[in-house]
């Protein structure tokens, strides 16, 4: 058994995997991950980047550079030109991240799920209960970031970003098994709520969800970085146009997007739990 495999077998045991993942000061480990990460010493880099690469499946070949000048950099790492197309079909909203699908589907009312068996509010998630009323009995979907994939996320449709509300909260890991375990999960870590509205005058939300080691969520059009250190106002108000694939910011580690969509729009073709989609896929359409 190699060392990887052999890795993976001890971190497939739920038990010690939520153990060795949360029962940890998770808020410190993450403020040291942000420092961490960005240290420019090519040992340290090194070393970073050839321990990630035994813990997960890394795969630098799209990375638009061979050189990195941190473990930062190489987190945050841009693609070769081309390699993430968007679907150009108007009626269609694509997935603004690679990641892999997680729940999905109907909000039932104003309930969505985490997993299979658990349920959370629209409320708690976003905070506002005027948003709430724009995705009653809309669709959403999960799309979970792993540590080694792709970090940006970009616009799914052209929109109009009309205002920006950073929620503070914890950081637990946003893995399956502590999806499991922790109720309401993504409405206590935290979180980012992106309103955006489609040229239709439909609501779209994004909801970018931090999670264990996810030092901060950059996001552009505000030229801010946005995590547990940011002090005074949590709510920016923007007036920013964006088209579709135009990137917005990216994740400092891996984790979550949580997309809301209008009752109009149904699922396309492919998407299902556990299928891997990349950015600019069909995710929605307009039915």
């Amino acid at each position: 058994m190699t060392v990887k495999a052999l890795i993976a077998s001890f971190t497939q045991q739920e038990d010690l995997n939520f153990l060795l993942t949360n029962r940890i000061p998770r808020a410190a480990l993450t403020r040291f991950m942000g420092w961490f990460s960005k240290i420019e010493n090519p040992i340290v880099r090194d070393f970073s980047i050839a321990l990630w690469k035994l813990f997960s499946d890394l795969d630098l070949s799209e990375a638009r550079k061979t050189h990195f000048r941190s473990l930062h950099d190489c987190f945050t790492r841009e693609l070769k030109p081309g390699l993430r197309p968007f679907d150009q079909d108007p009626s269609v909203v694509a997935s603004p991240s690679d990641g892999i699908v997680g729940a999905h589907g109907k909000i039932a009312d104003t309930e969505l799920f985490q997993v299979k068996g658990a349920p959370y509010s629209l409320l708690d998630l976003l905070g506002d209960s005027a948003l709430v009323e724009q995705h009653r009995n809309g669709s959403f979907v999960t799309l979970r970031l792993t540590s080694s994939m792709y970090h940006r996320f970009h616009a799914p449709y052209d929109a109009h970003i009309e205002r920006v509300t950073l929620i503070h909260g914890d950081v637990w890991n946003v893995n399956p098994i502590a999806l499991k375990r922790v109720e309401r999960l993504f409405c206590k870590n935290e979180r980012a709520v992106i309103r955006t509205h489609l040229a239709t005058g439909e609501a779209v939300t994004l909801v970018p969800v931090a999670a264990i080691l996810v030092a901060s969520i950059r996001l552009h059009f505000l030229d801010m970085v946005l995590n547990a250190q940011t002090r005074g106002p949590v709510n920016f108000p923007c007036d920013v146009n964006v088209t579709k694939g135009e990137e917005l910011g990216w994740f400092e580690h891996g984790s979550t997007i949580i997309i809301l969509a209008p009752g109009d729009f149904t699922f396309c073709d492919g998407i299902a739990e556990g299928t891997r989609i990349r950015a600019g896929q069909a995710l929605l359409r307009r039915k």
